[in-house]
């Protein structure tokens, strides 16, 4: 039997790739200050209709429980954030800075950088509403890339302002029961054919056709890239008003990371949704918000795409699976004593490894070198004597039992 359609198996070399990325997520999430949380990965399907409407079910892996609960495995985490922080708003000081690495579940079509399954940064603020948290949501996003060895020629983060764009609608007179339609229209600009956009759009086709060509002039993100540019961050990013973000959930700067190249999609994407928690609980709470999401799928294709970012992880990965010390048994008589040596070696914080049946010394020693040792410790015929040699220079000395002492290896 194989694994289900758009779903991983991820064998020990994938596995090791998908932890390279979750420890640098982690590492740059916490650096920026912000602290883990997670929520569980089966949700009431209604949670998710209130946010996006009963369309969304289409494209959801959703079921009856046996308590004859209509539920659903999460597409995404931002509902499920909005549920915890409206529940626990009164216990924690703002602004919350928080994030979460998790799984993902969507039942659609499978693609190039797009499965049925993936892993999924998180990274949230709530509780601020003012520039500077966008600017700091922003630079992490920056900087999670660069961990990675990304540069500013390998990707640009393309920001936009969902209220540059309220703002025209406003100026032409447009219902706001219209203004959602549009807007995605808009953000399909360029991935579509301009004649459909054009008839979606109406009236307005000309104007905004025109606005997207010769870019529009916007204050507040003028005052975002000087924001990064004092982060030494500017060059990662670009201001294109074609961004829409096409969720109706946004109501601010929106942004959305691309690889330079143009060969892949969006390696991220986010923005302020400051009305989301108080629509998902009924007005009970209501915080301003902004966050963003990257996926391990897009990320992964694009990291095997640029030789130096990749080596980067191949080396880092075969450095991180290097033990300090094999022991090396030549005489089974001996096993025990090696034994007691292994976890007392173990307790201090050595990685060791050791034959687990009888092995020839020769056989032993390939076995050290290949798993990455530093030492090789024989137990033989000379104990309590034991044999060390170093991998790395094969020197080789020997030493009285007793007068070992063990130190972390650097």
């Amino acid at each position: 039997m194989q694994s289900l359609p758009g779903f991983r198996d991820f064998l020990p070399e994938e596995c090791a790739r998908r932890n390279y990325i979750f420890a640098r997520w982690r590492e740059v999430a916490r650096r920026y200050s912000f602290v883990e949380w997670e929520g569980p990965p089966l949700e009431a399907t209604e949670l998710y209709k209130k946010k996006s409407g009963a369309e969304i079910v289409d494209q959801l892996f959703n079921f009856t429980d046996k308590g004859e609960r209509e539920v659903a495995l999460r597409p995404e985490l931002t509902p499920t954030l909005a549920r915890v922080v409206a529940a626990h708003d009164r216990e924690f000081k703002k602004p919350l800075k928080w994030f979460s690495i998790g799984q993902f579940f969507r039942y659609e079509k499978q693609q190039r950088g797009r499965l049925r399954e993936h892993f999924q940064l998180n990274c949230d603020i709530l509780g601020e509403a003012g520039l500077a948290a966008d600017i700091e949501l922003v630079a992490l996003c920056i900087d999670v890339l660069r961990a990675f060895g990304f540069g500013e020629k390998d990707f640009v983060v393309r920001i936009s302002d969902r209220e540059f764009w309220t703002d025209f609608l406003r100026e032409k007179d447009v219902p706001v029961d219209r203004w959602d339609g549009l807007l995605q229209a808009i953000d399909k600009f360029g991935r579509e054919p301009r004649e459909k956009t054009a008839e979606k759009l109406g009236k307005l086709a000309d104007p905004v056709f025109t606005t997207l060509e010769t870019g529009g002039k916007s204050e507040k993100l003028g005052k975002f890239v000087d924001g990064l540019r004092v982060f030494g961050l500017a060059d990662f990013v670009s201001v294109d008003i074609g961004i829409v973000r096409g969720l109706a959930y946004y109501t601010g700067i929106v942004f959305e990371v691309f690889d330079r190249a143009g060969k892949s999609r969006a390696v991220a994407g986010g923005g302020r949704y400051d009305n989301l928690i108080a629509q998902l609980s009924d007005g009970a709470v209501s915080l301003p918000a902004l966050g963003f999401a990257m996926g391990d799928v897009v990320l992964g294709e694009l990291i095997q795409e640029i030789p130096h970012v990749c080596q980067g992880m191949e080396k880092a990965i075969a450095n991180d699976r290097k033990i300090d010390i094999y022991i090396v048994i030549a005489k089974e008589e001996r096993r025990a004593d090696a034994l007691k040596q292994i976890q007392q070696l173990r307790d201090r914080g050595f990685h060791v490894d050791y034959p687990l049946t009888p092995t020839k010394v020769a056989r032993q020693f390939q076995a050290a070198e290949e798993a990455g040792a530093s030492l090789a410790v024989l137990y033989g015929d000379e104990w309590p004597q034991l044999k060390i040699k170093n991998m790395t220079t094969g020197a080789r000395w020997q030493q009285h039992t007793p007068a070992l002492h063990w130190t972390k290896l650097a």
